[in-house]
């Protein structure tokens, strides 16, 4: 049975800003410094686009986890996809939606779907421990995100 996780964030910048930011996967990284996160990206390039793949290497919950996902939708500025292609996850599904709320504030969403591996004790893992989990990286990850697109804006 997935499990869904959603986070929805206020930031005062525009949703072009708040967009770009999250598909650089230097402030992903960034946002995440006690893991030890970093991505390799399958262009080089370190802003994502359609078609996009990253793999990411960090350390959670005392494990060293290697995840690689894929950019499957992107509609710049309101709202992109990444999907897990190679993980721990049976599925993983990422939807960022960015809505401009007056032309100065961004309303941003995070709607993560998550499928658990080894069914059916993956799914009591994931539901006490996984999902939990993953909720504080999204808000710590959004409220980076806010920090910096805040200090941007002018």
């Amino acid at each position: 049975m997935p499990a869904r996780i959603e986070v929805v964030t206020v930031i005062d910048a525009a949703p072009s800003v708040v967009f770009d930011l999250t598909l650089d996967v230097d402030v992903h990284a960034a946002s995440l410094p006690a893991s030890g996160e970093t991505a390799t990206t399958s262009t080089g390039r370190r802003r994502l686009a359609l078609g996009d793949e990253v793999t990411f290497h960090a350390r959670h919950l005392g494990l060293r986890w290697h995840m690689t996902s894929r950019i499957t939708a992107y509609e710049r500025p309101y709202r992109f996809v990444d999907e897990q292609t190679r993980g721990p996850f049976r599925c993983l599904r990422h939807e960022h939606q960015f809505q401009d709320l007056d032309g100065v504030r961004t309303q941003m969403a995070d709607r993560m779907t998550v499928t658990a591996p080894f069914r059916p004790l993956g799914t009591v893992v994931t539901w006490a421990l996984i999902i939990p989990y993953l909720r504080r990286l999204l808000r710590h990850r959004a409220a980076h995100i806010a920090y910096i697109a805040q200090a941007r804006e002018p």
